[in-house]
Formats: C-alpha cells, structure tokens, sequence
C-alpha cells in the first residue's frame, strides 16, 4: 500500500484487525525556546499517524546534540517539551538514541494502530471532493523571518500554538466523516502545493485550490513579500511550476506562501460534498486551528493544479 499511496507513514498489518502504523522526523530548532521546539517536534512526528487515521502508541526519541554543559541543559528542556506532547497524545516514550553532533537536531520514531479497514491514504480522492485544510500555513516563512531578526517570538506566537497542536481533533473528526472522507494527507516539508499534488497524483485527478480561501498566519504575508523565503520553499516553487496553474491574479507572495515549507502543518482531506458539513462541525468541536474549505478535487487527464485567485 505505501508504494501506490506516497504516504509519510509505513502500514504494517499485524493481525486481520490490527495494522500498525510507523514513521520517523527529526530537524533542527526552528524556534528559539527549547520547550516549543521539543513540542512541535514531537507533534510533527506524530502527525503522520494521525494523517492515515491512527492512533500513536509510543515513540523513541531521536537526538543529535552538542556535549556542551549550557547545551545540555537545553536538551533536558526539548525532551521534557517533547514528553508533554506524547503524554497528551495518549502514547508513551519508550527510550531512543542519541548522538554527538555540532548542530542541535531532535524528533522521533513514532508508532501507532489502525483497524485495516480505517486507514486513510492518500489514495481515493474523487472529482467533487471539497479540500479542507486544518491549519493555517506560513511557518517556513515565519521560522526564516525569526531567524532574521525581522519578527520576534511573541509574533510568532500563533504559528508556534499551531505548530505544538496535535492533529488529534482532524483525524478524530475523519473518522467521525466515515465513508466520506476519501483521502488525505498532512501538509509539511513539501508545502500545501506539494502535498496536494502527491494527493492528486496518488488519486488520478487534479485540484482547483481557492487561494484567498487559504488560512495564512499572521505576518505571513507580509515576510514572504518581504522574501523571508526559506530555501525548501523556493524548491518547492520551483517544482509547483511543473504541474500548477496560477491565474494572473494570484500575486508572488501568494505563490510563495502556498508553497511553503511547512513544520506540523495541519491535515489535508479530501471529502465528499455531502460529507462537508459534518466534518466542518467535528473540527469545529474538535477545536482545530483550522476548518477552511480552500478548494475542490477536479476531473483531470494529469494531476494539474489550478490556482485561482477566489475565495470559492
């Protein structure tokens, strides 16, 4: 299933009513407080479970670090951020590795379970599918612009609350949607464009996305206009090119910013339009940062996307 799919996370059926699921990610600090970044770390590693609808059961801690005292010290507070995550996630840390190394690097191998008949792909979508995206995006941009000096860490707040959020509430609300949710994904290093157009590759069809429609966090726009471009990004809209559509009204800093190298981004699905309302009220209840209907899967001969500059 993983080589037809593309997904982020292994599948492995255990048993006829158990498949466990597997991922691993790890990077360097993309905040300055250690605490935050042990958080999103552990999130964004977990958010590849939740993407395919399972639930995590315990996780092995990944660290690359310096063996300097001050260092150190900085360590024990992302890996207590780190912990805190998993506990709230209902899942356990068994142990890890760590290694040596000049520049700080911290995340995990995470494990979780699915019944097989509930895991969510990548695979399905189907021309009609609203997308719904359960994140607002920007983080690379943000993450650039903090190192730069050009927005403070108090700025980034939002992103940083965002980015330390599980995706528990979306994949809880996929699985209240049941049948009509027929693939997803979740949106990291790759970008809104990327992601969704492994989504629409996997599937066999193309995609119109709303770009006023996509929820950006604030300053977002700003920074990007103002080139606070990480280089995964610029990668990234370089690739887009390849196989997007932009309408001329779609500015540069748009394009940017749907291209942006995102860090725990939320979940991208693909649902059927009578499935829609349902699902908008889960993730409503389920208090995600995000509920935005930003565009719709379309019948294409190739997995295109077009982007337009509407808001439906």
């Amino acid at each position: 299933m993983a080589a037809l799919s593309r997904d982020d996370a292994a599948v492995f059926q255990a048993s006829e009513g158990r498949a466990i699921v597997a991922t691993v990610d790890f990077f360097t600090p993309i905040v300055d407080d250690a605490y935050s970044f042990g958080a999103i770390a552990a999130a964004n590693a977990l958010s590849d479970l939740y993407a395919m609808g399972a639930t995590p059961l315990f996780v092995l801690n990944l660290v690359a670090w310096p063996r300097d005292e001050a260092m150190l010290e900085l360590l024990g507070e992302t890996v207590r951020g780190g912990v805190d995550k998993v506990k709230e996630a209902g899942a356990f840390v068994l142990g890890g590795h760590s290694i040596d190394d000049r520049e700080p690097k911290f995340g995990m191998v995470a494990i979780g379970e699915v019944h097989p008949d509930r895991v969510i792909t990548n695979v399905g979508a189907r021309p009609g599918d609203r997308l719904v995206l359960t994140k607002p995006i920007g983080t690379g941009i943000l993450s650039t612009a903090l190192k730069q000096g050009a927005v403070t860490e108090q700025e980034m707040e939002p992103a940083i609350r965002s980015m330390a959020t599980l995706n528990a509430g979306g994949m809880a609300a996929m699985r209240d949607a049941g049948d009509a949710v027929h693939a997803a994904t979740d949106v990291t290093g790759f970008g809104l464009m990327g992601h969704l157009h492994t989504l629409i590759a996997a599937s066999g069809v193309g995609a119109r996305v709303f770009s006023r429609a996509v929820p950006l966090f604030p300053l977002a726009a700003e920074r990007a206009a103002a080139g606070s471009v990480p280089g995964g990004t610029e990668r990234n809209l370089a690739e887009a090119g390849e196989y997007t559509e932009w309408q001329s009204g779609v500015d540069s800093a748009t394009r940017t910013l749907l291209c942006d190298a995102q860090t725990s981004g939320g979940l991208l699905i693909a649902v059927a339009p009578e499935g829609l309302d349902g699902l908008l009220g889960a993730l409503e209840a389920g208090r995600t940062p995000a509920a935005a209907v930003i565009g719709e899967i379309t019948d294409a001969a190739k997995p295109a996307i077009e982007v337009t500059d509407t808001d439906a």
